[in-house]
């Protein structure tokens, strides 16, 4: 019975060993492709929040983990600045939300993207929702335009219009969006100045 017992534990040792090391080996493999694609659709994302990039130049800033914002130009000489976008993470009803935001040097959102997120179907799920003859997210249209100052939904008296069943990951989108960028307006004002130095000393 102890021969038997011992028997049956090194064989499940081994098949957990092997089982892990098959797992860690398809991890090693898969983890660059993801990250790769991951990276490709970030990049799409960057010119889509930052229009008129896409031939200019997007240059990213680092600050201790990971990047911290993009600076978008309409040329490759860093002149015709567009803006700035940086990501929101926000805690909704059932996920994190990842959104990519685009906002001009006078602090007016040019648009947004949600890049991740595992809400709801067909309730939270909706704001990424495109309808019918529409080549957009109806909901994330909404911020276009609008100031960081003015961003918040309709149940909290804002502008921004609540998906139907779906308040909490309304709000939490518009809420990441506006408490995210006050920590990096100081920076993009100092930065903006910055360049305006620059171009002026250039001229004399």
């Amino acid at each position: 019975m102890i021969k038997e017992m011992t028997r049956f534990v090194v064989i499940l040792g081994l098949v957990t060993a092997l089982s892990a090391g098959a797992l860690a080996l398809v991890n090693q493999i898969t983890d660059p492709i993801i990250q790769a694609r991951s990276q490709d659709a970030l990049t799409g994302a960057v010119t889509v929040v930052l229009p008129g990039s896409q031939d200019g130049l997007i240059l990213t800033h680092d600050q201790n983990e990971g990047i911290a914002y993009f600076a978008g130009f309409r040329n490759p000489d860093t002149t015709g600045l567009i803006g700035y976008a940086y990501r929101s993470s926000a805690k909704g009803y059932s996920s994190t939300i990842q959104t990519l935001v685009g906002v001009d040097s006078a602090g007016s959102i040019l648009a947004i993207q949600v890049l991740s997120q595992q809400e709801t179907p067909g309730l939270g799920t909706r704001c990424q929702e495109i309808r019918r003859s529409e080549t957009e997210p109806w909901w994330q249209a909404q911020f276009r335009g609008k100031r960081i100052s003015e961003i918040a939904v309709d149940k909290d008296n804002g502008i921004i219009r609540s998906i139907t069943g779906a308040t909490i990951t309304s709000r939490a989108i518009t809420d990441g969006i506006r408490k995210q960028v006050q920590g990096l307006l100081p920076v993009w004002n100092t930065e903006t100045i910055e360049q305006a130095s620059v171009k002026s000393r250039s001229r004399s």
